[in-house]
């Protein structure tokens, strides 16, 4: 169907330490001052393994910012605007064209972080097929101005392109990271404090510490990073001293847990059931009404997640801290119809995330309970999203970070809500939608764009293609001998330049 397709969802949830208030790896003030052997290593479970050979431009892209190996030319901070990163400072210049003002900084292969390098990666990303999801829609040109400065052009006006700019899949690499054909190869080719150094292929990786790191040497020597699937092992590693941090614990396991290595934090992920909306039983926006008053959606949030959630508000959850307030009321919703006898529900999920089979049979249950007949179908997610793209399932029960690929809250309503959305798994096509979207996509002012993405998320919910279950709460598990942990919200990072046991 669309063109646009790349996975969202394999960015899961470690979230250390950053520094200068924002969720990005650099900063001086958390760097070591020792010789260069002081920090120990630290020793990291991941639940995902690469998943396309550290490519930036898919799911491994947040993969390689959690490491601290890559970093773009922004950041976001705690308040999910954009950062200096790379960049230091930058200024619009004109309608369509911004300035970057680059930092003293190196590459790890040794190369100064020049103009002309850092248009060359830009360029590559916008050349990458399928698009970077942050670039979905949105045609640039980067071009070297100087000593210190890049000049980024937009086809149409992109009153968020510093923003946008801070997404891991527009991570700047030098050009030896680009080779024949398609091929990226970021090891030692990034900017962050940590270089990868070894990849055994879905076991492990290796990564030392970059000295020479612009935002000041890391405390930690290096990380051995792990990839275990299973949440249970995960917690027991770390229960055993195995770890010194495991992501994505299970609820389940929590309990498991010493209370002082259990952090959880809200995250801007939320846990929705998608309706497919173009064809099949929920092509009729009554029978949508009808499944989406038929779920008690206060049960996943104290029971499935027991505890470790907060129930389904909107499109947005309370990690984001200003939608709450501006949150309005669906908009053109259609009356319930009752169910008839037709053909059964295909309601599909991925158990990469232990919590969604039990999320997609509660629904299966509350559904049938309400007269539609329910066929359950639970895959691994690289096994299940081409068919979910495709429109092939009714339902899906979908867990998503709304401010992942480009900390932009309009971006995601693009995305997964528009006729033209490359990540429409709700096969919505509503010409209201699609008007209130790009209105937002206009407005530069952050409180009025924030206003026109809540007119839009009316709509959105207005036509029960999509029914938000619960926000979810990241478990974090933390040795006790870890110091500097900041969780984040946005689950774009793992270990900064503070990081250390």
């Amino acid at each position: 169907m669309r063109s646009h397709r790349r996975s969202r969802l394999l960015a899961p949830f470690l979230l250390v330490p950053l520094t200068a208030g924002c969720f990005a790896s650099g900063g001086g003030g958390d760097s070591a001052s020792g010789d260069g052997n002081d920090g120990a290593r630290l020793r990291v479970a991941l639940a995902f393994p690469p998943a396309e050979n550290l490519s930036p431009y898919g799911a491994d892209a947040t993969l390689l910012s959690r490491l601290g190996v890559t970093e773009g030319l922004t950041a976001l901070d705690a308040n999910g605007s954009a950062a200096p990163a790379l960049a230091e400072s930058w200024r619009r210049d004109g309608d369509k064209t911004w300035e970057f003002t680059l930092r003293d900084a190196t590459f790890q292969d040794g190369g100064a972080v020049t103009p002309a390098a850092v248009a060359a990666s830009l360029t590559h990303a916008t050349d990458a097929k399928p698009a970077p999801a942050a670039l979905a829609g949105v045609t640039l040109d980067a071009k070297a101005s100087g000593d210190r400065v890049v000049r980024v052009t937009t086809a149409e006006p992109d009153p968020v392109l510093p923003l946008r700019l801070s997404s891991p899949s527009l991570a700047i690499l030098s050009k030896d990271a680009y080779g024949k054909g398609s091929r990226v190869d970021p090891v030692g080719h990034a900017t962050g404090p940590f270089e990868l150094t070894e990849v055994n292929g879905a076991t492990s990786a290796s990564l030392d510490r970059f000295d020479d790191y612009w935002g000041g040497r890391a405390q930690a020597f290096g990380i051995d990073a792990r990839f275990i699937a299973d949440g249970t092992a995960r917690a027991n590693a770390l229960r055993t001293g195995e770890l010194d941090i495991a992501e994505a614990v299970p609820v389940a396991q929590a309990a498991s847990l010493d209370e002082k290595t259990r952090r959880d934090t809200a995250t801007t992920r939320t846990t929705s059931l998608l309706l497919n909306a173009s064809s099949g039983t929920f092509k009729d926006a009554g029978l949508r009404a009808a499944a989406r008053a038929a779920l008690d959606t206060s049960v996943f949030a104290k029971d499935v997640y027991e505890g470790y959630g907060d129930p389904g508000a909107g499109v947005y959850g309370p990690a984001v801290t200003w939608a709450e307030g501006k949150r309005t009321a669906p908009v053109g919703r259609a009356a319930a119809k009752k169910p008839g006898d037709g053909d059964t529900i295909t309601l599909a999920t991925y158990d990469n995330r232990p919590e969604l089979p039990e999320v997609a049979q509660v629904v299966k249950q509350q559904l049938e309970k309400a007269g539609f007949t329910v066929e359950l179908t639970v895959r691994e997610y690289s096994r299940l999203e081409g068919d979910a793209l495709d429109g092939k399932f009714d339902a899906f029960v979908l867990a998503r970070n709304t401010l992942l690929d480009t900390g932009d809250p309009v971006a995601v309503l693009a995305s997964d809500y528009t006729c033209d959305g490359g990540f429409n798994i709700a096969q919505l096509c509503d010409e209201g939608v699609d008007r209130a979207v790009a209105d937002a996509e206009k407005i530069a002012d952050t409180a009025k764009r924030q206003d026109a993405a809540m007119a839009a998320e009316a709509r959105i919910l207005g036509s029960d293609a999509v029914v938000p279950l619960v926000h979810q709460r990241i478990i974090t598990g933390v040795a006790d001998s870890v110091q500097g942990v900041v969780l984040d919200p946005y689950e774009r990072t793992l270990v900064g330049t503070g990081t250390r046991r």
